[in-house]
C-alpha cells in the first residue's frame, strides 16, 4: 500500500472518536465495503474531515494503494496542486506502463517543467490520470480520498471526474468531502464514479454535543450552559468545541439571560462581513441579536426607522436571512447573532436592552430587557423580574422562571422583603422543576455559603439532596446538617424526613423504613400547614405500601387524594396521582391506568416539568407494554431514554424499561446491553432497588435471547434481593413467571414449583388476577414436565383466555406459543398460526422470530442443570462457611445476622459470594449439599 507519509493517520483519528455519527458510519462504510464509493457534505465545522478520516482508516486494511489530498482555498489557483499530491509519489511505479504521448503530458503537469494544460494536452492528460488508477488497481484496490472538493484547482477536478466516470469494474474507489451549505452537492457527484453515494453530515444533537464536550475534557460545563452551547452552535460540532473552550477558559460566566461569549476565532469567522455594514446598520443587527424573537415591527418600536434597508443589507451579505412569508428577522446562523451581541461595546448592549424593554410586548421578556439594561440593586426592578418569574412559572416554563428568579435576586438590595437568597432559592426550584440539576445545585451551594436563616438553609440543603437524584448516597453528610439546622420547627422537620423516607428506600433498601419516615414526614407537615409536603410524603407511603403489599394501600392513596389539593404535586412524578396510577396499574385496571398516565402526561408537559415527562413517558410506555402494544411502547420508551439521557434525569429507570420494550419488540442485543449498563450504575451507587430492577430486566432478556441459565442466575438474585427489601406485591415487578419459565427449562421442577406456590399465595391475598394467570402459565409447563399433559394443555387454555380478557396482549400471546410448543409432543397436526398472530398483533418481533423458528424446528427437551460440587464448600472463607452452615440449618437472613453480629445486608452479600463459588443460584441448593452430605 501506497500511502503519503505526511497524511498517515495519527492515533486521535481512530473512528471510535467519531461522536453521534454512527448510523452515517454505518452506511458508509456498507457501500465502501461494497466497492462503491462515497460523498460526505455539509456546512463547514461540522465534522466531514473527522468522518473522512474514521472512514479512510477502516478501509485501509482492504485497500493495497491510498491516495491522499486535501485543497485549500489560498491553493485553489495553482493548476494540478491536487493531481500532483494524489499521484506524485507513485507515477513512477506505472509510469512505464503509460503511452509515451501521456507519459510525457502527465510528467509535464505534475512537475510543472513543461507548459502542459487542459486546452494544449486536455485528452492525453485525461488518458493518462485514467491510465496510472488503472494500472495501480492491477496490482490491489485504491482509494482516493480527497477533502475539501471545493478548493480542488479546476484543472484537477476536471481529470479526476473524467477518470472517475471511466473507471467502470476497475477496484478504485473514492471517498470524498465538500462544504455545501443547502443541497447543492450534485455538480461535485460528477467527480465520482456513478452510483456514488451522497452523505449529508446533519447537525448534532443535543446530547451528542454534550458527549463531544465530555470527550474533549470539558466537563464542568453545566447542563444549562451545554443547552445554550448547542443552540448557539446550532449542533456545529467546530462551533460548539470553540465555545466549550472559550468557556471552560472563562472565569466569569455569562449573566442570566445574555447570549454566550464568543471566543475571537469564531468571531473571525462569522463576522468578516460586518465592516461592509453602515454603523447604522449594525446598530439595528444588536437591537435584532438583543431580541429573543426580533420582528420588523419590534425593530421600528425600538426607534430603528430604517429597519427595512438595514436587515435587507445584511441579508445581501449573508448575515440574515428574512423570513419571506412573515414579518420575523432571522440570523443565518445562530452564532452570527451571538458574535455580534459578544463584539458590542457593554454601553451600546445595554443601550439595545434599554430600548427593547418598552419595545417588547411581552411582559416576560420585557422585564429580561430592564435587568439587562440596568446596573446594581433596584428594588422595582428586582419586583418586576420576580413577577416576569412567577409568570414563566404559570406558563409551564421554569427554565425562564429560573433565569428571571436569578436576574430577580441580583438585582434585590440587601435589606428587601423578600431577600435576594429567598428568590435564589425559588430559583433553584424552578431548575429542578426545568430538569437542570446542577444549575439548582450552584444556587443552593451559593446561598449556603452566607444565608444564616435556619429556613434558608434547609430549603438550600433540601435542593442539593433533591439535585442529587438516585445519588442519595454522595450527600449522606448532608441529612446531619440539615436537620441540625431545622431545630425543633415541624415545617422544616417535615422536609427533611421526606427526603430521609428517600434515603431509607434508595440507600439503605428499606421499604419499611422508608415508609416510617414518610409518615412521620406527613404527620410533622400537617402540624406545620405545610399541605405540599404533607401531600408528596402521603404520596410516597402509598407508593411503598403499595408495593410492599401492605394493607393500609388503598386508605393512604385514599387520604393522598383528598381536597384540598396543591396542583403542581397533583401532577408531580412523586405525586398522589402517581401511586393512583401505580395502584390502577398494579390492580389489573390498564385502560384507566393509561387514561390516568395520559392526563399526567399532558398536564407536566404543559407545565414544562422535565423531570416528571420523563417519568410519565415512561410509565405510558409500560402501560402499552403490558396492554401488548409493544410498537407503542418501544416508541415511548425510547422517547423517554432520549429526554432522560439529554436532561441527565431518571437515566437508569428509562434504560430497564427501554430493555423490557427492546426484549418485546425491537432488538434483543440492545435490551441486553440496556439491562447490563443500568445494573453497573445501580451497583455503583448502592442502590437495591434498582440493582434488582435491572437484574428483572435482564434476566427477561435473557430468557428472550434463550440464555436459559442466564435467565435463572439473574431472576434468582432478583428474588433474593426482594425478600431483603420486603417488597410482597408480585405486581411489582412481574419476573415471578420468567423465572419459573426458566427453571422449568432446565429442570428444576421442584424450585419452580416454589417459586409459583409463594407468588400465587401473595397474588391472591392482593388480588392480582394478571399475576395468577402468569404463574398458572408456568406450573401447565411444570405439569407437562410431569408428564401431565392434558392436564397442562387445559391450563393453559384457560390461561390464555383469562390473559386476553384482562388486556393483557403480549402475555395472552406467550401462552398461546406455550400451548403449540405443548401439542408438538402429542401425534396429530400441530400449528403456531394463533400465536404468531397474536405476536403479530402486538408487533412483538422477537418472539414472533421465536415462534417462526419453533415452526420449522421444535424446541429441544429441556436439559437439567448440574448438581452443586460437594468439594466446593471447602474453598469457602470462613465467615462464607459460617453463613453457608447456618443456611444449611434452616436459619433466616435476619436469624444469622443476630447469631454473628452482622447487618442483613453483609449476610445478603456473603450469600452472594457463596452462591458464585459454589456455582449454585438459591437458599434451596445450599439445602441439597447438606442434605448430600448427611446422606455419605
Amino acid at each position: 500500500m501506497t500511502v503519503r507519509r505526511d497524511f498517515e493517520e495519527p492515533a486521535r483519528c481512530r473512528p471510535d472518536l467519531v461522536i453521534g455519527r454512527e448510523e452515517l458510519l454505518a452506511g458508509a462504510r456498507e457501500q465502501l465495503a461494497g466497492g462503491g464509493s462515497v460523498l460526505l457534505h455539509g456546512p463547514a465545522g461540522i465534522g466531514k474531515s473527522t468522518v473522512l478520516r474514521a472512514l479512510a482508516a477502516d478501509n485501509a486494511g482492504a485497500t493495497r494503494t491510498v491516495l491522499r489530498c486535501s485543497a485549500t482555498e489560498s491553493e485553489s489557483h495553482l493548476p494540478f496542486l491536487a493531481l500532483a499530491d494524489l499521484l506524485g509519489l507513485v507515477v513512477d511505479e506505472v509510469a512505464d506502463r503509460l503511452p509515451g504521448a501521456q507519459r510525457t503530458a502527465l510528467e509535464s503537469a505534475l512537475t510543472g517543467r513543461g507548459e502542459s494544460t487542459l486546452q494544449r494536452d486536455g485528452l492525453a492528460l485525461r488518458l493518462a490520470v485514467l491510465s496510472v488508477l488503472r494500472a495501480l488497481a492491477t496490482e490491489g484496490p485504491v482509494l482516493v480520498v480527497a477533502d475539501d472538493l471545493q478548493w480542488l484547482d479546476p484543472a484537477s477536478a476536471e481529470l479526476l471526474g473524467f477518470a472517475a466516470r471511466r473507471l467502470g469494474d476497475t477496484p478504485v474507489q473514492l471517498l470524498c468531502a465538500v462544504r455545501t451549505e443547502g443541497q447543492e452537492y450534485d455538480r461535485h457527484l460528477r467527480a465520482l464514479p456513478p452510483d456514488s453515494l451522497a452523505v449529508r453530515l446533519n447537525p448534532l444533537s443535543r446530547t451528542q454535543v454534550s458527549a463531544l464536550l465530555d470527550h474533549r475534557g470539558y466537563t464542568g460545563l453545566p447542563r444549562s450552559t451545554v443547552r445554550d452551547i448547542h443552540r448557539t452552535s446550532a449542533g456545529n460540532p467546530l462551533f460548539a468545541l470553540e465555545l466549550g473552550r472559550a468557556l471552560a477558559e472563562d472565569p466569569t460566566p455569562p449573566r442570566p439571560g445574555e447570549p454566550l461569549h464568543v471566543p475571537t476565532s469564531l468571531r473571525a469567522l462569522v463576522l468578516n462581513r460586518l465592516g461592509m455594514l453602515s454603523d447604522e446598520a449594525r446598530r439595528t443587527l444588536l437591537v435584532a441579536s438583543a431580541g429573543a424573537r426580533p420582528t420588523l415591527a419590534l425593530l421600528h418600536a425600538a426607534g430603528r426607522e430604517n429597519a427595512e434597508a438595514e436587515t435587507a443589507q445584511a441579508a445581501a451579505l449573508g448575515l440574515l436571512a428574512t423570513e419571506p412569508e412573515g414579518p420575523a428577522v432571522r440570523f443565518a446562523h445562530p452564532l452570527i447573532s451571538a458574535a455580534l451581541y459578544a463584539e458590542a461595546p457593554a454601553q451600546e448592549r445595554r443601550a439595545a436592552h434599554a430600548a427593547l424593554s418598552t419595545a417588547a410586548s411581552d411582559p416576560i421578556e420585557r422585564a429580561r430587557h430592564l435587568a439587562l439594561a440596568s446596573s446594581g440593586t433596584d428594588p422595582e426592578v428586582a419586583a418586576r423580574l420576580a413577577e416576569a418569574a412567577a409568570q414563566a412559572r404559570d406558563r409551564g416554563a421554569p427554565s425562564v422562571a429560573a433565569s428571571m428568579g436569578l436576574l430577580a435576586a441580583r438585582h434585590t438590595p440587601a435589606d428587601s422583603v423578600p431577600g435576594a437568597d429567598e428568590r435564589r432559592l425559588q430559583a433553584a426550584t424552578d431548575a429542578i422543576t426545568a430538569g437542570e440539576m446542577d444549575l439548582a445545585r450552584d444556587i443552593a451551594h451559593e446561598v449556603l455559603t452566607r444565608a444564616t436563616v435556619p429556613a434558608e438553609r434547609v430549603r438550600a440543603w433540601i435542593v442539593v439532596i433533591e439535585s442529587a437524584g438516585h445519588t442519595l448516597g454522595d450527600v449522606d453528610s448532608v441529612f446531619p446538617q440539615a436537620l441540625a439546622d431545622a431545630g425543633e420547627d415541624p415545617g422544616l422537620l417535615a422536609l427533611v424526613h421526606y427526603q430521609l423516607a428517600w434515603r431509607g428506600l434508595i440507600v439503605e433498601g428499606d421499604f419499611a423504613e422508608g415508609r416510617e419516615k414518610a409518615a412521620h414526614s406527613a404527620e410533622l407537615a400537617a402540624r406545620a400547614g405545610d399541605r405540599r409536603t404533607e401531600l408528596l410524603a402521603l404520596a410516597f407511603q402509598a407508593q411503598t405500601e403499595t408495593l410492599m403489599g401492605h394493607p393500609n394501600a388503598p386508605a393512604t392513596i385514599k387520604q393522598a387524594l383528598k381536597e384540598p389539593q396543591d396542583p403542581q404535586v397533583a401532577c408531580h412524578h412523586n405525586g398522589p396521582g402517581l401511586a393512583r396510577f401505580r395502584w390502577l396499574q398494579m390492580s389489573d385496571q390498564l385502560a384507566e391506568a393509561r387514561t390516568t398516565v395520559t392526563a399526567l402526561l399532558r398536564e407536566v408537559r404543559r407545565r414544562g416539568m422535565v423531570e416528571s415527562e420523563v417519568h410519565f413517558l415512561r410509565l405510558l410506555a409500560e402501560t402499552e407494554l403490558r396492554s401488548g402494544h409493544c410498537g407503542r411502547a418501544l416508541d415511548l420508551a425510547r422517547e423517554s431514554l432520549r429526554l432522560a439521557r439529554d436532561s441527565g434525569i431518571g437515566e437508569v429507570a428509562s434504560a430497564l424499561l427501554t430493555s423490557f420494550a427492546e426484549a418485546a419488540g425491537g432488538d434483543v442485543d440492545r435490551a441486553l446491553a440496556l439491562a447490563r449498563e443500568a445494573e453497573e450504575h445501580a451497583e455503583g451507587i448502592g442502590d437495591q432497588m434498582y440493582v434488582s430492577r435491572a437484574l428483572a430486566a435482564l434476566g427477561h432478556a435473557q430468557l428472550v435471547a434463550g440464555d436459559t441459565q442466564g435467565t435463572v442466575r439473574s431472576l434468582r438474585r432478583v428474588r433474593e434481593l426482594e425478600h431483603g427489601l420486603g417488597i410482597t406485591d408480585p405486581a411489582r415487578g412481574r419476573w415471578h413467571g420468567d423465572l419459573a419459565e426458566a427453571l422449568v427449562r432446565i429442570g428444576e421442577l421442584a424450585e419452580a414449583q416454589d417459586v409459583i406456590d409463594v407468588t400465587r399465595e401473595q397474588a391472591l391475598r392482593l388480588g392480582r388476577e394478571s399475576v395468577l394467570a402468569v404463574v398458572d402459565r408456568a406450573e401447565a409447563l411444570v405439569r407437562a414436565r410431569r408428564g401431565e399433559h392434558e392436564a397442562a394443555l387445559g391450563q393453559l387454555t384457560s390461561v390464555q383466555d383469562r390473559l386476553g380478557k384482562l388486556g393483557y396482549g403480549l402475555e395472552e400471546a406467550r401462552a398461546a406459543f406455550a400451548l403449540a410448543s405443548l401439542r408438538t409432543r402429542r401425534p396429530g397436526p400441530t400449528s403456531y398460526d394463533e400465536a404468531a398472530r397474536l405476536f403479530r398483533r402486538c408487533r412483538a418481533l422477537p418472539w414472533l422470530r421465536q415462534v417462526e423458528a419453533a415452526a420449522v424446528t421444535p424446541p429441544p427437551e429441556p436439559v437439567a442443570a448440574p448438581a452443586p460440587t460437594l468439594d466446593a464448600l471447602d474453598g469457602l472463607a470462613s465467615m462464607e462457611r459460617q453463613v453457608a452452615a447456618l443456611v444449611m440449618e434452616g436459619a433466616t437472613n435476619r436469624e444469622i445476622a443476630a447469631r454473628l453480629f452482622i447487618s442483613v445486608k453483609t449476610v445478603e452479600a456473603t450469600l452472594t459470594r457463596v452462591y458464585r463459588k459454589l456455582g449454585i443460584r438459591s437458599r434451596v441448593d445450599i439445602v441439597r449439599l447438606a442434605a448430600g452430605r448427611r446422606t455419605k
